[in-house]
């Protein structure tokens, strides 16, 4: 009886034990080096009329932060093709702004922390908006800013084992090409959003030329059933009789 008491009560320790919460998944790493490391983010988001939008991205000091945008479509009554865009840094400071159809912001960051970019419909009031994004960070120094203290390490040991120096031209020549391959890559992007713009253009005009004919047909057909109504009303006769005819 008492060896099964104990079983019980190490039983219930451990499991109150197991059940408690985790409050810090790695407390060996900071919450910067979490957020550490190049990346982009490209979508698509619908602003309803007079409508406001935010997203926050995180970057250290010294990146380079960059932003695409395109009005892709717009729906409603006196539609404005113009979007209100305003980047915020960490400390509320405004460090870009743009009131166009399309544009870019980028800038190197100068604090460290979440940049805020709200995008603003309040020219449509009676209208919303399809808007595509492209934004993120990159780094001209190294391609892969994760991977940084690796790297020095690697070089000390490179030193320190006085390897040839082909392995350093070619390292440089490899970040140097991932740099241009990342720039060619977001002028591309930002070619799809241009041609994804001319699309829903072309799809507008098309429904636009589409009702208008339907509406003027329409007005064509009633125009001349009412002359021919009106003609019929003035050459209208009524029957005569003995008790009731025409007079002068």
């Amino acid at each position: 009886m008492l060896g099964k008491a104990c079983s019980a009560v190490l039983l219930l320790m451990l499991g109150w034990h197991c059940a408690g919460a985790v409050k810090d998944l790695r407390p060996d790493i900071t919450d910067q080096e979490l957020f550490w490391g190049a990346d982009q983010y490209d979508f698509a988001i619908v602003l309803p009329a007079a409508g406001l939008d935010c997203f926050w991205h995180f970057a250290h000091l010294g990146e380079h932060f960059y932003l695409h945008f395109m009005v892709q479509w717009v729906t409603g009554v006196a539609v404005d093709r113009h979007l209100s865009v305003i980047v915020n840094a960490p400390s509320g400071l405004v460090v870009g702004s743009v009131d166009d159809a399309r544009g870019e912001i980028a800038f190197t960051t100068k604090e460290t922390g979440f940049y805020q970019m709200c995008f603003s419909n309040f020219h449509n009031r009676f209208g919303s908006m399809q808007i595509f994004l492209n934004f993120g960070v990159y780094y001209e120094d190294s391609g892969d800013v994760r991977n940084q203290k690796e790297k020095e390490e690697i070089k000390k040991e490179e030193e320190k084992k006085e390897l040839n120096s082909t392995l350093t031209t070619i390292e440089i020549s490899s970040v140097r090409v991932q740099a241009h391959v990342f720039h060619m890559w977001r002028f591309y992007n930002f070619e799809r959003m241009r041609r994804g713009t001319d699309y829903y253009l072309l799809q507008s005009n098309g429904n636009y030329i589409s009702t208008w004919s339907t509406v003027q047909s329409f007005v064509i057909v009633m125009a001349g059933y009412l002359q021919l109504f009106f003609l019929k009303k003035l050459f209208e006769t009524k029957p005569t009789t003995e008790t009731d005819k025409p007079r002068c």
